[in-house]
């Protein structure tokens, strides 16, 4: 009797998360190196990502302050954006490379992901990786990954690129405001330098009914 041969594995639309690249596989793709920083834990939190070309040149920077969270969410927050960054460009072919060891082994399946805050952006990161032609990430030494770091440190203190943390002084003022064609005019005067740069926190108040 013919034997029928088995049927062969379903192909997924992206090779996922190995390392490094087969022998074979000479094509090129781009990198992100990504990490997250939190100053407690949970505390002030930010990410940092660095996108570059196949060439290794850098072609774009992100660094963003999240609020407050733990340093694993940080470290989710810079993938996502990496994902985002590369969906946008129509990257098709992404190397990442970040050092967090719980982050890549959670991604590689190495690790089970037992948080629950961690869950549904793990969920998200493994289904924007799965649209990728090629996906690859991988755990590099903290030295490896100076620039990403830089970055999410920047964010953090909220300077710009380049700018020294040493340099910048911070303050709080308290400001009761009203809301005039969709601007927000100050009841009293300001006491801050024109020009000076200003964050704001803004808290509605409204009366309660009688």
């Amino acid at each position: 009797m013919k034997r029928s041969s088995p049927p062969h594995p379903a192909r997924h639309s992206a090779r996922l998360f190995t390392e490094p690249d087969s022998p074979g596989d000479t094509a090129p793709s781009f990198l992100a190196q990504i990490d997250g920083a939190a100053r407690g834990n949970p505390g002030p939190a930010s990410y940092g990502v660095i996108l570059r070309g196949p060439d290794g040149s850098a072609i774009d920077a992100l660094g963003k302050h999240i609020g407050r969270t733990t340093n694993n969410i940080a470290e989710y927050y810079a993938l996502i954006a990496a994902l985002d960054a590369a969906a946008a460009r129509g990257i098709r072919r992404l190397r990442i490379q970040s050092d967090s060891e719980l982050l890549v082994r959670q991604m590689q399946g190495t690790y089970k992901v037992k948080s629950a805050d961690l869950k549904p952006l793990h969920e998200r990161a493994q289904k924007a990786a799965r649209t990728l032609e090629f996906f690859v990430i991988e755990h590099v030494p903290r030295e490896r990954n100076r620039e990403a770091d830089a970055l999410a440190n920047q964010a953090l203190d909220g300077t710009s690129p380049g700018a020294s943390p040493a340099t910048r002084e911070t303050r709080a003022v308290r400001v009761r405001a009203r809301v005039v064609s969709g601007m927000l005019v100050p009841a009293e005067p300001l006491e801050f330098a024109e020009g000076e740069e200003v964050v704001l926190t803004v808290e509605s108040e409204r009366k309660k009914p009688q």
